[in-house]
């Protein structure tokens, strides 16, 4: 497996120190930034950070980490995923989720009352339909197409990855997509995500690429920390009763360790970011110098 370590931005996406971000990454040889979806924030949109970075860079990676699709018409977000994927070849990297993190954003993305789940699944099939034909039709539940067309299909296949850790999360995963992105789970917890996922794969006679598992995860280092009241209270409403020190990397060492777990575990794929934000340009800074010296010689 190809053991690949990128960095999520927090407060360094905002438009004023993004640049700055970006071109720290791009010098350091960072493998990947990761942009998260906070509409009600000041962070900038995934998939204008996204062409934003590519641009800007020549080896950098860029991704969404995670980006909502039920709400999202698939054939726009198609769109413009391959117009990504055209402009910069092996680069993108999409992962979508369900609904977003923040509950006061949820009636941004409108679905159908109890249909989310459904609209997500369909939106998936179409989605990879128009990322692989030069033409689709399609009739489903929530979505009917004839001919579309979002231009040839990249040249490099473009693959989509979900988020999630919920059985029916899972299972998605292994039905519908090419790679799985979890976060807040203990290595022993993520081995057995993995094999929920192969096995509705093995059941929908297909297999997920056992390269493509990965995970989010928050590193607390002194000086930039306590654990922030926002990541304990996601902690809190997502794995009640968890101890967040099982969730939490601590320190570079506890990362290398904690890596090292979760590569035995099955995953080969990682987004670290610091748990307490890296508020300042000096302290996001010192984190990706530390990144870069302690976590980076750790791929393969």
């Amino acid at each position: 497996m190809k053991v690949r370590i990128g960095i999520s931005l927090g407060a360094s996406a905002e438009p004023s120190r993004f640049a700055a971000a970006v071109d720290l990454l791009e010098a350091a040889g960072i493998d990947s930034l990761w942009v998260p979806e906070h509409v009600y924030g000041p962070t900038v949109e995934p998939f204008t950070a996204i062409a934003f970075a590519l641009a800007r860079t020549r080896r950098l990676k860029a991704g969404s980490g995670i980006s909502v699709l039920p709400g999202r018409h698939p054939v726009l977000v198609a769109k413009q995923l391959a117009s990504l994927a055209g402009l910069a070849p092996g680069r993108v990297l999409p992962v979508f989720g369900l609904r977003p993190a923040a509950a006061a954003e949820r009636d941004l993305f409108p679905v159908p009352a109890g249909e989310r789940a459904a609209v997500f699944d369909e939106a998936l099939v179409l989605l990879r339909q128009l990322l692989t034909s030069s033409s689709v039709s399609f009739t489903g539940r929530f979505f009917s197409v004839s001919g579309a067309s979002v231009g040839p299909p990249p040249g490099k296949p473009l693959d989509i990855w979900l988020g999630g850790s919920a059985p029916a999360g899972l299972r998605r995963v292994g039905r519908l997509a090419d790679g799985w992105l979890g976060s807040l789970l203990t290595p022993a917890e993520a081995a057995a995500a993995v094999r929920v996922i192969q096995d509705a794969a093995a059941g929908a006679g297909r297999e997920v690429d056992p390269d493509h598992f990965g995970i989010s995860l928050p590193v607390a280092l002194p000086g930039l920390d306590g654990l922030p009241a926002g990541l304990l209270a996601s902690i809190g409403q997502r794995r009640p009763g968890t101890d967040p020190g099982s969730l939490v990397l601590d320190g570079w060492a506890g990362a290398r360790r904690g890596i090292e777990a979760y590569v035995a575990a099955g995953l080969s794929k990682f987004v670290v970011r610091p748990a307490s934000g890296a508020d300042s340009a000096g302290s996001f800074e010192s984190f990706v110098a530390g990144f870069a010296r302690e976590l980076v010689p750790l791929q393969t």
